[in-house]
């Protein structure tokens, strides 16, 4: 079968396709006669779709698990104004036929000028020693993970180069409140914001779907993972002493605010401080974000248990310009990013915007 060409947004009442789907929810139950069927999500980048198998539903069962990308026979159909597939056949994808890319949102900023804004950041930091650390991280396979990796399976900016986006994000917060608190030391805030989620592509495998723990990302976790990161970058440079990669150490593994929420310990310094709330409230925003981008009136949300409440919100105006990277950066640090990033070859602003996805259980919002 040839690669992906029929999308959710795509599908037409009244046709029949053969195609690729994620599948993303399954449930087999009866019928009012005892009649076995299937209940199914199905799902690509473009958003998701309801299933029903209703002949031969216990073979289809066994013929997929959740998460395989599966190749559907179906006709498309409308059920209580709602578009329907009734499905006649279902089997496995093969692997080389799936692109991750058809499966999965990507993010809405230009996966160049994301890698280029995060060039430009690192060539700002005047720290020698922070900054040949950088150098010596975001460089090679781990660059291009970095760049291609989402920032979760199921949480905040979970799509194709979300990692990146959200720790840019981070980043142009960080910019700003350092240029707004002088006691701050700006190279390590700034330094803690690209690297704090760094470990995330050695945590989880984005290879296939669906993404998975890796072996060592189950028994440590990225904030253990990215001390260790962050060391191995560092190993060798005399500029940095001890206690400086200790305080840039600190920040990976103290960001998460506190131990409930998986902070081995919790922050001790200034910069700490300032990240965890960062790194936290662009979470929080990515997740509000994505609920505008669904509100069609001004109103009041479902209860939202990420954030244990309600929520009065506006829909997003397409019209309005989304915050940038470059933009929420301040008169006195803007110059030295805008140097940095000619010299890398790009342009001086991009835009920074954010998509909706799944979020966990009660509590922090984990970035």
């Amino acid at each position: 079968m040839p690669g992906k060409k029929v999308f959710v947004s795509g599908l037409q009442e009244g046709s029949r396709v053969r195609e690729m789907f994620l599948l993303a929810r399954k449930n087999l139950a009866e019928t009012k006669a005892g009649k076995p069927y299937l209940s199914l999500t199905l799902m690509d980048k473009t958003g998701e779709i309801e299933a029903r198998v209703w002949d031969n539903a216990l073979a289809l069962d066994r013929a997929a698990e959740v998460g395989d990308v599966v190749v559907v026979q179906a006709m498309v159909k409308s059920y209580q104004n709602q578009v329907q597939l009734t499905v006649s056949g279902l089997q496995r994808a093969e692997k080389e036929q799936v692109a991750l890319a058809d499966f999965m949102p990507a993010s809405k900023r230009p996966p160049e000028e994301m890698r280029r804004e995060l060039v430009a950041l690192i060539a700002s930091v005047s720290d020698k020693g922070l900054h040949r650390l950088l150098e010596n991280l975001f460089q090679g396979e781990v660059l291009d993970k970095f760049c291609q990796a989402p920032a979760a399976k199921k949480m905040h900016h979970a799509c194709i180069g979300g990692l990146l986006e959200h720790t840019l994000s981070v980043a142009g917060m960080a910019e700003k409140t350092a240029a707004h608190y002088p006691g701050l030391d700006r190279d390590l805030l700034l330094c803690g914001a690209l690297v704090h989620d760094v470990a995330k592509i050695r945590e989880f495998s984005y290879s296939s779907l669906p993404f998975a723990y890796t072996d060592s990302g189950r028994l440590l976790g990225h904030l253990v993972l990215g001390v260790e990161m962050v060391r191995e970058a560092g190993r060798g440079i005399e500029e940095l002493s001890c206690l400086r990669i200790d305080s840039l150490a600190h920040l990976v593994v103290s960001h998460h605010g506190r131990h409930e929420f998986g902070a081995p310990v919790l922050p001790m310094t200034p910069e700490a401080i300032i990240l965890h709330h960062l790194d936290d409230m662009d979470a929080k925003m990515n997740y509000i974000e994505g609920l505008q981008e669904k509100q069609e009136e001004p109103g009041w949300t479902d209860f939202q248990r990420p954030l244990e409440r309600f929520l009065y919100l506006r829909p997003l105006d397409g019209d309005k310009p989304n915050r940038t990277a470059a933009n929420s950066l301040t008169n006195e640090t803007a110059p030295r990013i805008r140097s940095a990033r000619a010299k890398a070859g790009g342009p001086a602003t991009g835009r920074q915007q954010s998509l909706f996805a799944a979020m966990p259980g009660p509590g922090k919002i984990r970035g």
